[in-house]
């Protein structure tokens, strides 16, 4: 019944995958039905405070977005790629990484890749170098950021949040891992393929007259629009600075009487009321169309987003607690043995969800549940980013249709793609970094 049920399971993951789009949250719930009216399990916990904790990011970052600021951001990243064209396919992705680090969501990366590529083939770099790990970039400080639903997730009082781990604890880790790993990504990745001006594809496309030379220019914002602009990325980026100084200084968080308990404003209610009040100052002082907010690419990927992990989370939650121990008995030796197995374990999960979020909702318990210590599964935490293997997720297909040279690409056997190399490297030195981190912790 176990293995039926799993097979349920990739079902649902699978269909949900080809569809795309809320696809995967919608063949979650329908999967999530047949275990529970099918197979009788009992609906596990549905991923709510996640759900919020996105909505709240996403409503942030889209009145960002609505107010002008994210387009002011994207131009500072211009100007830092342009300065140092030669040097893109290391700069490239570590701008990627402190966007993502500081918004709290890889979709920053739409407005960032079609950037890279530009500049990579006016300076005559194989723009699949820095277009390949800049998408990585942006998975991997997921793992890093204050704000993302990840982080979020993992701080959650059920997993870590009660066992003596705090935002800091994550983020003394899993920022210098994960940025390093990010760096020996692109070491990597700078020696893939042959110079742009040999590759046989791009060579092809200039003979056929394919690639365009045209650029089309965007409307110059006035005064006016800039000082917008300006203030909703000042007040965004004093938004992200409050999280981490909450989430880093407990004291800072109110404490109320709970029959007779004391209990302290938890991380996950601090970050959904202080971005939800950082999109209503943005709204006041920078004057943001609301509607032009709910209608941005970032609003309408997130909202995607909850609804997939509504789905697949949820169903997944389902399974493993209804299964619980039938895992402890048959991998806790093994695991506890070899503890480094479960971040592998993590890392195909992600592959299947396509989601951090969910898949330290998912398994993340069953790891506390074989007694796996709450540091090493810190130090594990870059693992959850596995969805590059499959190359159907949103920034990885953004990234082969901006380049232009057709050197970003999806080999003939679906599986060879340009972004497996550099996301290999930068997961396991991430979580090799990460361990040595946490030997002297």
């Amino acid at each position: 019944m176990i293995y039926m049920e799993l097979l349920v399971v990739l079902a649902a993951i699978f269909i949900g995958a080809r569809v795309g789009g809320i696809g995967l949250g919608i063949f979650g719930m329908m999967g999530l039905g047949v275990l529970v009216f099918g197979f009788g399990l009992k609906p596990g916990n549905p991923p709510i405070d996640v759900m919020l904790i996105i909505v709240a990011v996403i409503t942030a970052a889209a009145t960002l977005q609505a107010a002008g600021g994210l387009d002011y951001l994207v131009k500072v990243a211009e100007k830092i790629l342009r300065r140092n064209p030669a040097m893109i396919t290391f700069l490239a992705p570590v701008v990627c990484y402190f966007f993502t680090l500081f918004s709290g969501t890889g979709h920053i990366a739409y407005s960032l890749l079609p950037i890279i590529s530009e500049i990579a083939t006016d300076s005559k770099v194989r723009p699949e170098r820095p277009l390949s790990i800049s998408v990585i970039a942006s998975q991997q400080a997921i793992t890093a950021s204050p704000i993302s639903a990840a982080t979020a997730a993992l701080l959650s009082a059920e997993l870590l949040g009660d066992r003596g781990i705090t935002l800091g604890n994550i983020l003394m880790v899993c920022i210098p891992a994960t940025l390093i790993g990010v760096i020996a990504g692109a070491i990597a990745v700078n020696f893939v393929g042959v110079p742009l001006e040999k590759d046989p594809e791009y060579l092809r496309r200039i003979q056929e007259g394919i690639l365009s030379q045209d650029k089309s220019e965007k409307a110059v914002p006035s005064p006016e629009e800039q000082k917008r602009a300006k203030t909703s990325v000042i007040i965004f980026l004093l938004g992200v600075f409050s999280i981490v100084l909450f989430g880093s200084v407990e004291a800072l968080r109110p404490t109320f009487t709970i029959d007779g308990k004391a209990v302290q404003l938890g991380m996950t209610q601090t970050i959904e009321i202080v971005m939800m009040s950082t999109a209503g100052l943005m709204l006041i002082l920078s004057k943001a169309d609301i509607n032009k907010a709910v209608k941005g690419s970032v609003f309408i990927a997130g909202m995607q987003a909850v609804i997939a992990i509504f789905g697949i989370a949820w169903m997944g939650d389902t399974y493993f607690n209804g299964n619980i121990e039938f895992f402890k008995d048959h991998i806790a030796e093994i695991v506890n043995q070899y503890p480094f197995l479960f971040a592998v374990a993590l890392f195909v999960m992600s592959i299947f969800l396509f989601s951090q979020a969910a898949t330290v909702r998912t398994l993340y318990p069953l790891g506390l549940g074989l007694g796996i210590s709450p540091l090493a599964m810190v130090a594990m935490f870059p693992a959850v980013n596995g969805y590059f293997f499959i190359p159907n997720y949103p920034t990885v297909v953004a990234a082969i249709n901006f380049d232009r040279t057709g050197t970003t690409h999806i080999g003939k056997y679906v599986l060879n793609h340009s972004f497996q190399l550099p996301g290999f490297v930068a997961t396991i030195v991430a979580i090799a970094v990460g361990y040595t981190i946490i030997a002297f912790m």
